[in-house]
This record gives C-alpha cells, structure tokens and sequence, in this order.
C-alpha cells in the first residue's frame, strides 16, 4: 500500500519531496501527493512529515 497524504492537514512545506528516495511525492497545488505507483512504502516521508499528514495504508 502507498502512503497517502491528509491534503487538509497538508502544509505544503516539501519535506516529504526531499525525503522520498524515489521520487514517488510531488506537489500539486501546494500540497503534497504520493504517485502509488512509484512508492516503496519505506515511510521515510510519514516520519518526516511535521504536521503527521501522512500515512500508510
């Protein structure tokens, strides 16, 4: 399962983007969103995260 991203509590500050070791998060819009087809699921974006706007499935 891939993360997913709590667009409401999402604050936009990119520190998922740089955390994804393969690309796997851009931003759209201001917020960030995970392509399930590229995530590895190794959750190093969820502990990055500073607002827990990420999860995984």
């Amino acid at each position: 399962m891939a993360a997913k991203v709590d667009q409401e509590k999402c604050l936009g500050c990119e520190a998922c983007t740089g955390a994804c070791p393969v690309s796997a998060i851009s931003m759209n819009d201001g917020k960030a969103v995970v392509n399930a087809d590229e995530c590895v699921d190794c959750g190093a974006c969820v502990s990055t995260c500073p607002a827990e706007a990420i999860t995984q499935e």
